[in-house]
C-alpha cells in the first residue's frame, strides 16, 4: 500500500483517500494532493498557462483588470516584477506602479 501524505494543516499521519481527496480524521481538513500542495506541504500556484510561480519572479498582466476605487484599469500587458505567493482567492500580492501595493489572482497572469 502506497503511502499517503500528512496532513498540510496539522500533520496527522493518519490521513485517508475519499475519492481524489485526502482527508483528515483529526482536524476534518480536505485536499487534493494534485492541487495546491506538494509532499513537503509548501504552496503550488500556477499561472494560466500551467506554469509554476515561485516568489520573486516576474509576471505579466494577460487581461484588463478592473481595480475598485479607481477609475483606472491595469492594463493588459503590465509586467508585474518581485510577486510574493500566498494562500487564499487573490494568491498573489505585488506593487504596481502607479497603483501600489494589490493582490491578484494567479489566473489572470502568466510567467515573464
Amino acid at each position: 500500500m502506497a503511502e499517503l501524505a500528512p496532513c498540510p494543516e496539522c500533520k496527522s499521519a493518519y490521513t485517508y483517500e475519499m475519492d481524489d481527496l485526502l482527508v483528515c480524521p483529526e482536524c476534518g481538513y480536505e485536499w487534493n494532493p494534485d492541487d495546491s500542495y506538494h509532499a513537503t506541504g509548501s504552496l503550488v500556484v500556477k499561472d494560466s498557462n500551467g506554469n509554476i510561480l515561485l516568489d520573486g519572479d516576474s509576471v505579466i498582466v494577460i487581461k484588463n483588470l478592473p481595480v475598485k476605487g479607481s477609475s483606472q484599469d491595469i492594463k493588459s500587458g503590465t509586467k508585474v516584477k518581485n510577486i510574493r505567493l500566498v494562500e487564499g482567492d487573490h494568491n498573489i500580492d505585488c506593487k504596481i506602479d502607479g497603483f501600489g501595493a494589490m493582490a491578484l489572482k494567479s489566473e489572470f497572469v502568466r510567467k515573464a
